[in-house]
């Protein structure tokens, strides 16, 4: 295979403009600023000073009950700012990081260390490698041994980080390490201490802490970019990074489960890991990171492969002095057509590389010709389906849905019409040419005519619902700009046009779902769009009305529940069917009455097939989720969304697709997946398993391409192009698996199972996969430890509870839960992102009453100074703390009993000294003149910034008065609750899982019908970090050892 040299142009990084008339990019605009993350940050307030407070030092949020003593069942701890030392970045091999810099200088700096001139380069056709080589022994320190600027020359006198050589130019594939390395030494507390407790138990300090591995790597990332094919292993999904693109996509469009791939599948049967990739094609960017290409290559289309149909990526190489060029997929040699020529140099990379982004980029959109149509695209539009029933209107809903499609428009009620000028389609609402409509519904269907030549809007009411059609021709679907005056009127009017009490006589409390959703689709069907519908009460009118089917009776596993998971009505399977097919998706906004039965098991088939979400509202309450409400309708709009698509996976010969896990449609298996609409916040899972055996000399190679219609009207393919080494043994591909992508793939899989196999099924296959990932690496490559220890490998310390978490998540919990709620998550789990399924699983919590002075603020280099999260344990809540709670679906506001007043007026205002005197419905805080409300206040920018597609609005949970302290207790994951285990007793099953397994005394279904009072007489005398030389690339993932558990 080609070297690196082959794979990218000599010299600059940065794609510059063509002049071949036959190719021609649209260049995006540059972002301007930094290149590092720097989320908004809310001015100090007047009056303080960032660099300090002036009751921080004596702590006046103590509790005033504290000499008194803790309560029972609270465990007082020191701050975990306290716990985490310092030095978790050493300069590496002796050299000096490089530091971070205001504006681009940093990010010149390290891009000028990248050495991509290829000088030094040596060309070599077999045993080649888009990574190092790797050995089975070496240092645990990465990247130890190369300078962290300079050119190639330099960092090739270097040894290997790996094996321990001199880097030769043969054996260099990628340019010297841009970064300073990123390899956390092991805590003073953990470096090879015994920590034996008192009373013979483990210490929960000594265990692999998902917070403590979330930390280091986000402080780290502030600072550094991270190369695309420099690093083996990606950043944890759950922190904000830049990454540059050198040929492999981004890791948040894209993450393998492991970035070296076992060569057959028996070596990959030994470390019992899924084979699999996450795609999230249209995840949004970053600030510093550039945009996307779209490149058109006019009518005769991209180049691409002709025999496996691949499109031109930066890993195709080109022979015969480019007349030439050979498939990275499938190695068939292909012509270079004529308009796509071009001479090669003596190394045989093309003259025009680096002019050409798709030959130097992971990512790249193309614009493609008519072959690619099946109409002629077109702006989106957006069909507003409101539902206007009595329900809707009295809880409030109606209002806040008007008051939210009137924010994703225009900005808000309060944006007066005169602020808005030839900007507008500048300020972020959508695209240019899209264009919107409203139909309202009940009893009845309502079609409004909003051209803008009207004064008001015109409603045509449709009575007849059996056999529905459209009444309008013109005036539904207008520009939102031009009908503004025409569309806000009618939004402002909709709440008092239904209200029972001012309209006498109008009560509709039964809403026809079925028939209005047909009546869209059928508006849409003929240019393809999205529809918004929001729904306030179990649809019961007209055909497709739905039935009470969950009575609180079906027992949990029973055959009944798994009926209540999905749908057993035709008419909205063949709904869901004729949308896709059309090119329309549906977006539901549903409030349940009273946290009442709406069968979203139904309704939301629809979204799911079509590509679709649902937001869900099981307790609204107007005047605490209209906020959020509003915020998440605005991002629906306003996210980066294209209809109309279809996905196709491609892989090196080899390797086969065996499935694919998310919510789309796909009729057969081994077709293309198709999607009514999908958007930045969508991803799916896909599966492969092996049709031969993979050749170490080679890489392999992974390409997917969606094909879809933009907002603004474009047909466009965007793909996204992996490699992957492969290894010879199970061992080596252990060293770099990707924790995040394994749980996504692992998540979503369990949950395309359901309701074809019963929870507790799911919930044993989780815990038996579990099992035999750890038993097949203590068996195969950590045989050498004492039977008693459970080894943990390094890349997948957090990973046992990241699986305890899914066990414990509404979607797979044992136990009663409201079907709606289970299905609702499962259908979630389906369609997240790594970085959303991650803070689903693991929330972020921070501790308010001991932040540090400079927490909150912007720091030296002008980025946001976050405190250190805390662990998910009632064991680490203090006596009269105060907690931000935040999984990616909602953020709680926990505050205890004990609070100190002091804190709560610096946090709410004056007069506010009590739990009682704080309003229970609050959904954000108050801006005041206050230190810690400040602090706060940009804590929560920064985590509406780094979450997924739900909107941020803050529920208060007061200690013994509010229910929202449930979802609190929930959400301690590390927790005993339930029938589930705490993280302790569950690392404890596993291992004696694991020495059964070792045994041959395991049988699958002893895994999961171990109760825990098999274990409650088990006495744990030590938990350590066992250290030793692990070759393996923690970059991101925490210290480069393994872990190892002792029980008695």
């Amino acid at each position: 295979m080609a070297d690196y040299a082959m794979y990218h142009a000599m010299g600059e990084q940065q794609p510059a403009g063509n002049q071949n008339p036959q190719y021609q990019q649209q260049q995006p605009q540059q972002q301007s600023g930094n290149s590092q993350f720097r989320p908004p940050i809310a001015p100090s307030p007047s009056g303080y000073q960032q660099t300090g407070s002036p009751y921080a030092p004596q702590n006046p949020y103590a509790s005033a009950n504290t000499e008194a003593g803790a309560q029972a069942g609270y465990q007082q701890t020191p701050p975990p700012s306290a716990m985490q030392d310092q030095g978790y970045f050493p300069p590496a091999g002796g050299h000096t990081p490089v530091q971070g810099q205001d504006g681009m200088n940093n990010l010149s700096a390290q891009m000028g260390g990248m050495g991509l001139d290829g000088s030094g380069t040596v060309r070599k056709k077999r045993n080649r490698h888009a990574h190092h080589e790797i050995a089975s022994q070496g240092s645990s320190q990465p990247f130890n041994g190369m300078q962290q600027s300079g050119g190639v020359q330099s960092g090739l006198s270097t040894p290997n980080q790996f094996t321990g050589q001199q880097v030769t130019p043969a054996m260099s594939q990628f340019p010297a390490s841009v970064n300073p390395v990123y390899s956390p030494s092991p805590q003073t507390q953990n470096t090879g201490a015994s920590v034996t407790p008192a009373q013979g138990r483990v210490d929960p300090e000594q265990i692999p802490s998902i917070a403590r591995s979330r930390d280091a790597p986000a402080a780290y990332y502030l600072e550094h970019v991270f190369p695309t094919m420099e690093n083996h292993v990606p950043p944890p999904a759950s922190i904000p990074f830049v990454a540059f693109d050198q040929g492999n996509s981004s890791p948040k469009f894209a993450r393998l489960t492991m970035t070296h791939i076992p060569s057959s599948a028996e070596a990959l049967a030994s470390i019992g890991l899924p084979l699999g990739l996450t795609l999230q094609p249209l995840a949004p960017l970053q600030e510093g990171e550039n945009e996307i290409p779209v490149l058109d290559f006019g009518d005769v289309g991209p180049p691409r492969c002709r025999r496996c149909r691949a499109y031109m990526n930066p890993f195709m190489t080109f022979h015969n002095g480019g007349n030439k060029f050979v498939c990275n997929m499938c190695t068939f040699p292909n012509e270079t057509s004529t308009e796509y020529f071009a001479p090669t140099d003596p190394t045989g990379v093309r003259v025009d590389r680096q002019q050409r982004p798709e030959l130097t980029l992971g990512t790249v959109d193309f614009i493609v010709p008519k072959e690619y149509w099946t109409r002629p695209p077109v702006p989106l539009n957006w069909l507003f389906l409101i539902d206007v029933t009595e329900e809707s209107v009295n809880k409030g809903f109606l209002d806040g849905f008007c008051e939210g499609v009137m924010s994703a428009l225009y900005g808000g009620r309060n944006d007066s019409e005169e602020e808005e000028d030839d900007s507008t389609a500048s300020k972020g609402k959508i695209p240019a040419g899209c264009k919107v409509g409203i139909v309202t519904y009940d009893k009845a269907m309502h079609f409004f005519n909003l051209s803008p030549k009207l004064d008001q809007a015109q409603m045509m009411v449709m009575p007849d619902i059996e056999d529905p059609f459209v009444p309008l021709n013109e005036g539904l679907f207008v520009d939102p700009h031009e009908s503004r005056t025409v569309i806000t009127q009618l939004l402002n009017q909709l709440p008092q046009m239904f209200n029972p009490d001012i309209m006498a006589g109008l009560k509709n409390p039964e809403p026809a779902l079925l028939p209005a959703l047909e009546a869209a689709a059928g508006a849409l069907a003929a240019t393809g769009g999205k529809i918004i519908c929001s729904l306030a009460a179990l649809p019961t009118w007209g055909r497709g009305r739905l039935f009470l089917r969950d009575d609180n009776t079906a027992v949990a596993g029973s055959d009944a529940e798994k009926r209540l998971l999905t749908t057993e009505h035709p008419a909205f399977t063949k709904l869901a069917t004729k949308m896709v097919e059309t090119g329309v998706g549906a977006d539901f906004f549903l409030a349940a009455p009273s946290g009442g039965y709406l069968d979203i098991a139904t309704i939301g088939h629809v979204s799911a097939k079509s590509g679709g979400e649902v937001f869900y509202y099981p307790n609204f309450h107007s005047p605490r989720d209209t906020l959020r409400l509003s915020k998440e309708i605005k991002h629906t709009v306003t996210r980066q969304t294209g209809y109309q698509a279809l996905m196709k996976v491609r892989c090196s010969n080899g390797l086969q697709i065996s499935g694919y896990h998310g919510n789309f449609t796909q009729h057969t298996f081994g077709a293309d997946v198709e999607f009514g609409v999908i958007d930045q916040d969508k991803a799916i899972g896909v599966m492969f398993s092996y049709d031969g055996k993979l050749d170490p000399k080679l890489d392999a190679h992974f390409q997917s391409a969606l094909l879809y219609t933009t907002a603004s009207g474009e047909r466009r393919v965007r793909c996204h192009n992996l490699v992957a080494s492969v290894a010879e043994s199970g061992g080596e591909a252990m060293k770099f698996v990707d924790q995040d992508a394994v749980v996504t793939i692992m998540a979503k899989e369990a949950a395309s199972k359901l309701p074809e196999k019963s929870m507790k099924d799911v919930r044993s296959a989780i815990t038996e996969k579990t099992v035999d990932i750890l038993a097949g690496y203590r068996r195969n490559f950590s045989s050498t430890h004492p039977s008693g220890q459970l080894v943990i490998p390094e890349n997948l310390k957090e990973f046992s509870m990241y699986m305890l978490s899914l066990i414990k998540s509404r979607a797979f919990k044992g136990g009663r839960e409201p079907t709606d709620r289970r299905v609702h998550d499962l259908r979630m789990v389906r369609s997240m992102g790594p970085m959303e399924l991650s803070l689903y699983l693991y929330p972020r919590i921070y501790s308010l009453h001991n932040l540090d002075d400079k927490d909150g603020f912007a720091n030296e280099n002008g980025h946001l100074s976050m405190p250190p999260s805390c662990r998910a344990t009632f064991a680490k809540v203090q006596e009269g703390g105060a907690y931000l709670v935040d999984n990616g679906q909602i953020c709680l506001l926990w505050l205890h009993s004990q609070v100190s007043p002091h804190l709560l007026e610096d946090l709410f205002g004056p007069g506010y000294n009590s739990l009682k005197s704080i309003d229970p419905f609050l959904n954000e805080l108050p801006t005041l003149d206050t230190h810690l409300n400040a602090q706060t206040r940009n804590i929560l920018q920064y985590l509406e910034n780094v979450r997924g597609g739900k909107a941020l609005s803050v529920q208060v949970a007061r200690q013994g008065l509010d229910g929202a302290e449930y979802e609190f207790a929930r959400l301690l994951f590390e927790d005993r609750n339930g029938e589930a285990q705490s993280y302790v007793d569950w690392l404890v099953h596993l291992h004696r899982c694991i020495q059964m397994e070792l045994s041959g005394q395991r049988k699958k279904e002893d895994t999961a019908s171990m109760k825990l009072s098999e274990w409650e007489g088990v006495v744990y005398q030590v938990f350590r970090y066992h250290e030793e030389k692990y070759s393996g690339d923690s970059i991101g993932h925490g210290v480069g050892v393994e872990c190892t558990c002792f029980f008695g």
